[in-house]
């Protein structure tokens, strides 16, 4: 089992939802946050005041999944989020110790579903 978080450009969450859905993957989480890399933000003014913007918008994706989606998974986030720019987005990839569904009990493999 392996948990995939994967931090994309917010324009093309729906791209990337619309890959995973052709592979099969339908559970995730989504999240809105704030964070900066290789883009290194840029300079905005308001009111004649000059400041720096450093965090950027980004989309965080966490999805659990069994071995066998682990590729496709990937592949898909990667199809969905390219645009050959920089700020396309990381993905990191964790092994997961355990998953448990709440409403029946159930574990590891079974619990992704």
């Amino acid at each position: 089992m392996k948990l995939i978080i994967a931090y994309i450009q917010p324009h093309k969450l729906n791209d990337v939802k619309r890959k995973l859905a052709e592979q099969e993957v339908g559970k995730m989480s989504v999240t809105n946050a704030l964070g900066c890399g290789a883009q290194q933000g840029y300079e905005e003014s308001y009111r004649g005041v000059k400041f720096e913007v450093n965090l950027l918008k980004k989309v965080r994706l966490e999805i659990a999944v069994n071995e066998d989606f682990v590729e496709k998974t990937i592949d898909a986030i990667i199809e969905g989020a390219r645009t050959n720019q920089i700020g396309d987005g990381k993905i990191f990839v964790l092994n997961m110790a355990e998953c448990i569904r709440v409403r029946t009990g159930e574990r590891g493999h079974d619990a992704i579903g």
